[in-house]
């Protein structure tokens, strides 16, 4: 397949990548706004820390396999990700519609919102991203899917990895 199929193909996926980049952080924020007067069964904030940290591993995980020619290993290590992140961002909605935000009062405050917002942010940025990525690999796109692979990767670890580390700063100070 030549490259200019690979991005006719690409294409039929770029409007559902803008609505999905504007519509899941708009969801996200009107959800916010919405609170259940119920409490959950489990305490979801190790829970969805610990789906941020094992998604950081399958991500570390998945760039040694493709280094090391796995490609297949790769695609499901991947796919698995994705679905993490999804669960994930669920819980933490879920989380957060019915419990109170909690705050950090701790000596490094300063560090702890940099820490946060950056995540927060990149958090958001990172969706286009990952479509984007994804939508290349299944197109078979591969040279174009490894040039934006490379700012990806980067991008979404630092979001997996700074949700861990939100979590630890602030567990002291859950009620």
């Amino acid at each position: 397949m030549n490259l200019n199929s690979n991005i006719e193909k690409e294409k039929k996926y770029n409007k559902w990548i803008v609505i999905l980049s504007i519509v899941i952080p708009l969801v996200v924020a009107l959800l916010f706004g919405v609170k259940i007067d119920m409490e959950l069964p489990l305490f979801l904030p190790p829970i969805y820390a610990t789906i941020n940290a094992l998604t950081a591993l399958v991500l570390i995980v998945a760039f040694i396999m493709i280094k090391n020619g796995k490609i297949k290993l790769h695609e499901r290590l991947m796919k698995f990700a994705i679905i993490l992140s999804v669960l994930f961002l669920v819980m933490y909605v879920l989380y957060h519609m019915t419990s109170d935000s909690t705050s950090y009062e701790g000596a490094y405050r300063g560090i702890y919102l940099f820490i946060l917002i950056s995540h927060i942010i990149l958090s958001v940025a990172v969706i286009p991203f990952v479509l984007i990525t994804y939508v290349r690999a299944i197109t078979n796109n591969i040279e174009r899917h490894k040039k934006i692979a490379r700012i990806t990767f980067p991008l979404w670890l630092y979001v997996a990895v700074t949700g861990v580390v939100v979590y630890i700063m602030i567990s002291p100070f859950y009620a």
